[in-house]
C-alpha cells in the first residue's frame, strides 16, 4: 500500500488479547458492537480467563469495574477490549486487574484476569469485543476468525491512513 507521493503506508498487526475463538462482530449480542456503532474489529469467545496486551503500548483507561479498557499502540491505534456483554453489572467481582490507567505494557503482559464461570453463572455472555476505537486513522482493516492464542495469533491487521 502506497499513499501520497508513493510513501509506504504503515501496517499494524494486533495479536489476540485472549485465547479462544475469534468470530465476526455480528455474532455479539449487543447492537453497539454487532452493528459497529462503537467501531470495527472482531470478537473472541474466551476459553481462558486471561486478557493480555496484544501489542506494546499504554493503558489509556481502565474502566472502574475492570471489565474493559482502552489501550494505545506506539503507532497511535486505540484498542477497546470489553470482556463479556453487560458485565459492568457484575461491579468488578469476576475481574482482577494487573494494570492501571497510564501504565506502559509489553505485548503478552497480563492486563486483567477474569472468571469465565462466574460471568456465565450470572447469565451473561462471555464473548469479548476487540474494537479499534479510533477508526478514523484506519485506511483498511482485516479481521481474522478462528481459534486464536493470546499474544501470538494475529486477529486484526490494519493499514493506517
Amino acid at each position: 500500500m502506497f499513499g501520497l507521493f508513493g510513501k509506504k503506508k504503515k501496517q499494524v498487526s494486533i495479536a489476540a488479547p485472549i485465547t479462544g475463538k475469534a468470530v465476526a462482530l455480528d455474532q455479539v449480542p449487543d447492537a453497539a458492537f454487532s452493528q459497529k456503532i462503537i467501531g470495527d474489529g472482531i470478537a473472541i469467545e474466551p476459553t481462558e480467563g486471561v486478557f493480555v496486551a496484544p501489542f506494546d503500548g499504554t493503558i489509556v483507561h481502565l474502566i472502574d469495574s475492570h471489565h474493559s479498557l482502552v489501550m494505545a499502540s506506539d503507532e497511535g491505534v486505540e484498542l477497546l477490549v470489553h470482556i463479556g456483554i453487560n458485565t459492568v453489572s457484575l461491579q468488578g467481582k469476576p475481574f482482577t486487574p494487573h494494570v492501571k490507567s497510564g501504565d506502559k505494557v509489553k505485548k503478552g503482559d497480563t492486563l486483567i484476569e477474569f472468571d469465565i464461570a462466574q460471568i456465565k453463572e450470572a447469565g451473561l455472555p462471555t464473548i469479548t469485543p476487540v474494537i479499534i476505537a479510533n477508526g478514523d486513522i484506519v485506511a483498511e482493516l482485516k479481521a481474522h476468525e478462528g481459534n486464536v492464542t493470546a499474544a501470538s495469533s494475529p486477529v486484526i491487521e490494519i493499514t493506517l491512513k
